[in-house]
């Protein structure tokens, strides 16, 4: 994902032989953030939440990513 490379990323994380973990999406995510894919970014971000509910950092990556693309809107919502 840092490198870039978003497709393969995700490509990977739904098709590992096992349920994919927490840490498998929050690394997409800050990918995400990282390359300004906001799309995936907010799909990853839903994932996390579904897993692990009570995790704040999601939200805050999540944010971070509608910030720079000038979300606003987004912005408070997630917040």
């Amino acid at each position: 994902g840092r490198a870039g490379q978003l497709d393969e990323a995700e490509y990977m994380i739904n098709n590992m032989p096992f349920g994919p973990y927490v840490s498998a999406w929050m690394s997409l995510l800050a990918a995400c953030r990282t390359h300004g894919d906001v799309k995936r970014g907010t799909h990853a971000a839903e994932h996390v939440f579904e897993l692990a509910p009570r995790n704040a950092a999601p939200f805050v990556l999540l944010s971070n990513i509608f910030a720079a693309a000038d979300k606003w809107d987004d912005v408070a919502k997630v917040r």
